[in-house]
């Protein structure tokens, strides 16, 4: 029997060099990313006076959950804001996938009626956009301005999503399907006991970005929810916090508003408030992606194999 040769790899200074530097590239790099999650974080938790005061820069002081629970408890706009967000993220979410999934997999059927000129409209669509006017005349005449649905309908057909969907779909043994077939199976039966189970990896990944885009869309808040403030977004709220407090400071430094205990108060409210509901809006998808990132990487590289 002979024997063995161990390769010995060789580390040379050069190596050495390169992985400090990289290593050290991408350590900074990713302080600098999460610091301003920490920034926000330890001023939502320090005390209000030493926040005002900006002198909570790297450690919290003082430290209270006052400002979570008073937004909770005490303020009823950003209670519904936050309610509004977390339902049409988790409804929109819901229908974009199972809509990007089915769709998926009929465009992957050559028998499908004309399905050569569907799959093309559907690309088209992708490209062209009439604008915000013409969008905002057909949400008008379609009833859906100030209306909870406008959140949800017009986002459950994703093109980008279907064109992963079925490009992964592509990527499944056809011998499933057809054995499947041969046994009886129809159509709806062959996507939900066998398509829809294989496809967990590309549909965890729409799924990301169907809830991201959710949590943090803003502009049909602002412009189709203007005489409905109670189905603002968490998004529009902190956006109208963001305007007031810099409003607020514009005038106090322009010395165009007489500046009163009260006022001063109100920007400091204002302040503290904008930095809670910032750290609220970052936290849900902070905590679960750590948890799809496993199906996210897989899914979007498998369902960009094919073109």
């Amino acid at each position: 029997m002979e024997s063995q040769k161990i390769k010995k790899t060789y580390v040379t200074a050069g190596d050495v060099i390169f992985n400090v530097l990289n290593y050290s590239f991408f350590i900074v790099f990713t302080l600098m990313c999460i610091f301003p999650f920490y920034y926000l974080f330890i001023n939502t938790i320090s005390g209000n006076d030493l926040v005002n005061q900006g002198v909570i820069n790297f450690y919290p002081r003082k430290i209270h959950l006052d400002n979570y629970l008073r937004i909770v408890t005490s303020n009823k706009d950003l209670l519904m804001a936050l309610l509004v967000t977390i339902s049409r993220t988790i409804l929109g979410t819901s229908l974009m996938v199972m809509a990007s999934g089915f769709i998926g997999y009929l465009m992957t059927k050559q028998e499908m009626w004309a399905r050569k000129f569907w799959y093309r409209f559907l690309i088209i669509t992708m490209y062209f956009n009439a604008g915000i006017i013409p969008a905002f005349m057909t949400m008008q005449m379609l009833g859906l301005t100030n209306n909870y649905l406008v959140y949800i309908i017009p986002g459950i057909v994703a093109p980008y999503n279907i064109i992963l969907v079925k490009t992964y779909i592509e990527s499944i043994p056809a011998e499933l399907e057809e054995s499947a077939s041969i046994d009886g199976a129809s159509y709806w039966i062959i996507f939900s006991r066998i398509i829809w189970p294989l496809c967990k990896p590309i549909l965890a990944t729409i799924a990301i970005f169907g809830a991201v885009g959710n949590w943090n869309s803003f502009q049909d808040s602002l412009i189709f929810m203007q005489a409905k403030p109670t189905l603002f977004t968490l998004q529009h709220r902190l956006w109208n916090y963001l305007n007031t407090s810099t409003n607020l400071a514009a005038q106090m430094s322009a010395g165009t508003t007489v500046i009163s205990d009260a006022l001063r108060e109100q920007l400091s409210s204002q302040k503290v408030i904008k930095y809670t509901i910032s750290m609220v809006t970052a936290i849900p998808i902070l905590v679960v992606y750590p948890f799809m990132s496993k199906y996210f990487e897989k899914g979007i590289m498998l369902g960009a194999v094919k073109g």
